[in-house]
């Protein structure tokens, strides 16, 4: 996470066997709830990744953290269940 002010920060989130990610709400959730407890970052955040941007707010302990941004599609895929053997 790098700080740009009290309330935009910049995000980037690798995920171990996958590398770095376009976008992660849940850790740009607990990126910005770690900077408002540690008195570095001041609700609502502007989340800043790769894959776009993200508003986080959140109002302390008690209360819900609220992510507000766009959603976007980036994989499409099939797989054939009936090819797997499931052995007991």
């Amino acid at each position: 996470m790098q700080i740009v002010d009290p309330h935009h920060i910049r995000l980037r989130v690798f995920e171990r066997g996958s590398g770095e990610t376009l976008a992660c709400g849940s850790g740009a959730c607990a990126a910005v709830v770690s900077g408002i407890r540690l008195r570095l970052l001041q609700s609502p955040v502007r989340v800043s990744m790769r894959g776009g941007e993200l508003n986080i707010s959140w109002n302390g302990d008690q209360t819900p953290v609220w992510m507000t941004g766009p959603a976007t599609t980036v994989f499409e895929g099939e797989m054939d269940i009936g090819a797997l053997t499931v052995e007991a």
